[in-house]
């Protein structure tokens, strides 16, 4: 018998589920986040193999979802210093690398960043030949200064030899990874230079948590592959993960999805994930995660690469309660809910525990819809209840309207470990579904086992046919769905995009997703 082993590391929880080779869940645990989260996964292997009284020699695949990516930049620590290739000079001198960074994450990424003659025009001519001596001295310069390098060409979804062959110059150079904005993002030359510059700099940092994950499960007898969740809410396989660590921001409420669709059997749904700190709202299509069709904020810097499209609100079980004379709030004061919260601390500080900050979780306790096995609610004043109950049910409702697709009510999936502090009863929703196993959906999206590869190029239709430009983007989202650690004999086209480009005639953008199950 074969298992997999699904974690998620949250903000407050950290989540392990078992699943069989079937995809049935034979145990599911939940541990408090530790602030170092290492020693938070290392225990959460310990009680889910417990609790699924399994050998670990029997779990062949070991799958992690972590905001560990998205910490780092949030918090500019633990980033690898990255040094930039922009193929684009003369054009492009007027706005260098790194302009509009935040000064402190500019100071913890920026290496040297240089301008060389290269690049394209928007129909693939070449705005200058690419000057290879420039690249190399460029390069050699870098040597000593920097942890990876980004090389990023002007149009280079049209046409990308100029950034192929600077990296290769680079690689050889200097002998560290190298990234190209043609593999992370889209059309947009700043944007997309943001997110390869990103995804250089956590090439580190996710290389860090990746070895720390595999002492863990050596800890533990288990000799198995690893994989990371990416923000589509499907997985890639380390080597992948490790050359395009950019691809997990997000993953979180992916997983989440994922998970409730799994869980559930619904297939097109709000999912509403509640945890510890935020609550999460994404829209399920096809039982995948729809994308998002906006640039991406992250860290204070304008992005272009896929993100998932989900809404995050500051509602959780450890969120802290004000108002009415609670929490230093004056007694005439309306009850407000959060942003922030008490996190994994919740068992020593909230009223349940025994602790002495009203938190969502007491709110929900004392209207009765929520019980801790050997805890007792709070006793609140009714008044006090009632106005936190409101506000709760305020909150995820307006969340809700915002993400449904029309004025018609919808189902929700209501998934997460602080699921249970949201009413049954919400305006605008047709039906709410908890499915078993529903606090640790983000785990169980996790460990599904769907990986997944996407592709995206422009085609100027005066050169390429439409069918010719189809099939090219739709071979290569299968390879790099195969790269990432697919069956090839699995693998399906899942979606297929074609975008006209705004004031380029004859001029379009076709995008592609195929997925397949694990190798």
């Amino acid at each position: 018998m074969s298992y997999r082993i699904g974690i998620d590391v949250g903000g407050t929880n950290t989540d392990a589920i078992v699943l069989d080779a079937d995809r049935r869940v034979v145990a599911a645990i939940k541990t408090p986040t530790q602030s170092h989260s290492g020693d938070g996964v290392a225990e959460a292997i310990d009680r889910v193999l417990e609790a699924a009284m399994i050998p670990p020699g029997e779990v062949r695949a070991a799958m992690l979802g972590t905001t560990h990516c998205t910490n780092a930049i949030v918090e500019r620590r633990g980033l690898g210093r990255v040094g930039v290739l922009r193929l684009g000079g003369p054009a492009t001198t007027a706005v260098p690398p790194f302009e509009g960074w935040p000064e402190d994450l500019r100071a913890a990424v920026a290496g040297p960043a240089h301008v060389i003659a290269g690049g394209n025009e928007y129909n693939g001519r070449e705005i200058s030949a690419l000057d290879e001596a420039a690249v190399r001295a460029a390069a050699e310069g870098m040597r000593g200064e920097v942890d990876a390098v980004a090389v990023v060409g002007v149009f280079s979804p049209v046409a990308g030899a100029h950034e192929l062959r600077a990296a290769e110059i680079a690689e050889e150079v200097l002998g560290v990874p190298v990234s190209r904005s043609v593999e992370v993002g889209s059309i947009g030359l700043l944007e997309r230079e943001n997110a390869t510059i990103l995804n250089a700099a956590l090439i580190r940092t996710l290389g860090d948590m990746a070895e720390g994950f595999g002492r863990a499960l050596e800890a533990h007898g288990i000799d198995a592959d690893i994989y990371f969740g990416q923000n589509d809410g499907t997985l890639m396989r380390l080597d992948y993960a490790l050359r395009y660590p950019v691809f997990t921001i997000g993953c979180g409420p992916t997983n989440s999805i994922r998970g409730a669709s799994h869980l559930s059997g619904v297939t097109d749904a709000l999912v509403v994930d509640i945890g510890g700190t935020t609550t999460d709202i994404g829209v399920l299509v096809g039982g995948f995660p729809r994308q998002s069709s906006h640039a991406a904020e992250i860290g204070g810097i304008r992005t272009n690469f896929r993100m998932p499209d989900v809404l995050s609100v500051g509602l959780g079980g450890g969120t802290i309660v004000r108002g009415l004379g609670v929490n230093g709030a004056p007694a005439d004061a309306p009850i407000v809910l959060g942003p922030d919260s008490v996190g994994y601390r919740i068992a020593s500080e909230a009223l349940a525990f025994g602790g002495g900050t009203l938190t969502a979780t007491d709110v929900a306790m004392a209207v009765g819809r929520l019980k801790i096995p050997g805890r007792s609610a709070p006793e609140l004043a009714p008044e006090l209840v009632a106005a936190g109950e409101l506000a709760i049910r305020t909150l995820v409702e307006e969340a809700i309207d915002q993400m449904k697709p029309s004025a018609a009510p919808v189902p929700i999936v209501l998934v997460g470990g602080g699921a249970l502090i949201s009413p049954e009863q919400l305006a605008g929703v047709s039906e709410v579904i908890r499915p078993e196993h529903s606090g640790a959906a983000n785990a169980v999206g996790a460990a599904l086992g769907d990986v997944a590869g996407q592709a995206e190029q422009v085609f100027s239709l005066r050169e390429t046919s439409r069918q010719e430009a189809v099939a090219i983007v739709r071979a290569e989202a299968t390879a790099r769905a195969v790269e990432a650690g697919a069956d090839p004999g699995t693998v399906e086209v899942l979606t297929l995009e074609e975008l006209p480009v705004a004031y380029m005639e004859d001029t379009v953008i076709v995008r592609s997703r195929a997925a397949g199950r694990l190798a």
